[in-house]
């Protein structure tokens, strides 16, 4: 793992790239606080992407939806625990 302060990481972005890329963690740190890491794209991902462009998967796009509400029959749960407050 490697430390790189902002000013130096934009001087040699592409050095540090290759250092990603190469495998390594590069810590991207602002006034002595790490702020961001570079890291090399995992083979997984790589994989997805060759599926996704073979048409044979689809990468997720935007923000995922939540799960559906269930329709439960009978009386609501607020119901049942009002009632069984009093």
């Amino acid at each position: 793992m490697i430390a790189v302060g902002i000013r130096e990481l934009k001087a040699r972005l592409s050095s540090y790239i290759g250092i990603a890329r190469g495998g390594e963690e590069v810590v991207v740190t602002a006034r002595g606080r790490e702020v961001a890491i570079l890291v090399p794209v995992s083979k997984e991902r790589l994989a997805l992407k060759r599926l996704s462009e073979g048409g044979e998967a689809r990468m997720p796009r935007g923000k995922p939806k939540g799960a559906r509400g269930v329709k439960v029959k009978g009386k609501p749960l607020a119901d049942t625990v009002l009632e069984s407050r009093r």
